[in-house]
């Protein structure tokens, strides 16, 4: 919530607003669903409405609760008792409580107006890792359009809170990132998607509007993670070192994970490196 209104209504704490958003997330996650079945299958994510994959038949607004609507039915279609994938609940759960969690953490931060770029961020987050994980790619209809509506939302953030230095740093964030990206995939195309460099640019901003440190421990913290999921496929012998692996969830993932606890992490490398 902006801080103005925030010093306005003294009497509701921030856990009260990370329940509004949790509960906000959840919706969200279903609408989310649909995204990650749709867009890579082009089609429209407004029409038709949600419906069981197996007979077709169009899911009743009493079952379309997200999270609920899944334990209600037991995790099977109503009319021909074929199997729900849990996924279904997970997203949405995953959705809310990360909705939850970041409010908590932006408000924390002193940076309400922000707060909507960091939602959306979430949602397209949640959806563009699925999608990777079950296609290996980043639909440009979700990433080209997100480069816009980031911009936009930190831009009127800044514009309301008279704060343009964390603008720039953005912006400079952005290009950075984007740029590194850009430069590995052009060293090594086999081992980077383009998708994941059009991606790097809307994490380096977030990243960067936060603080410096941010930005560093979400940039590396994507590669850290890549690196360890690469040596977990080798391990379970799920692949081989040819075998492609979507990067975008451990960019997502990593950017996540900066947002909440960069400055721990920042703190922690800089007392090892200086051994004190």
């Amino acid at each position: 919530m902006p801080e103005p209104l925030r010093q306005n209504c003294p009497v509701i704490p921030d856990a009260l607003w990370a329940v509004v958003a949790g509960l906000l997330g959840l919706a969200i996650g279903s609408f989310l669903n649909v995204v990650i079945y749709r867009v890579p299958a082009d089609l429209s994510v407004v029409s038709p409405p949600s419906r069981c994959p197996n007979c077709g038949t169009t899911i009743r607004n009493r079952h379309n609760v997200p999270v609920f609507g899944w334990l209600v039915l037991r995790g099977k279609c109503y009319d021909c008792k074929a199997p729900i994938s849990p996924r279904y609940p997970i997203v949405e759960l995953l959705t809310g409580l990360l909705f939850a969690g970041m409010t908590l953490r932006i408000l924390h931060l002193d940076l309400a107006w922000a707060l909507p770029a960091y939602l959306y961020f979430v949602a397209i987050g949640v959806a563009l890792a699925m999608i990777d994980i079950d296609h290996k790619r980043l639909p440009d209809k979700i990433v080209l359009p997100s480069w816009i509506v980031v911009g936009v939302l930190l831009t009127g953030a800044s514009a309301a809170r008279g704060e343009w230095g964390d603008l720039g740093r953005a912006g400079i964030g952005a290009a950075g990132l984007f740029a590194l990206y850009f430069l590995m995939a052009f060293i090594y195309p086999a081992g980077m998607g383009f998708g994941d460099v059009k991606l790097s640019g809307i994490l380096g901003g977030l990243l960067a509007y936060l603080s410096w440190s941010a930005f560093a421990v979400g940039a590396f913290g994507g590669f850290l993670l890549g690196s360890l999921g690469g040596i977990v496929v080798l391990a379970t012998r799920r692949g081989n070192r040819k075998s492609e692996i979507p990067f975008g969830p451990y960019m997502i993932a990593g950017a996540l994970i900066a947002m909440f606890v960069s400055s721990p992490i920042s703190d922690a490398y800089l007392h090892l490196v200086r051994g004190n």
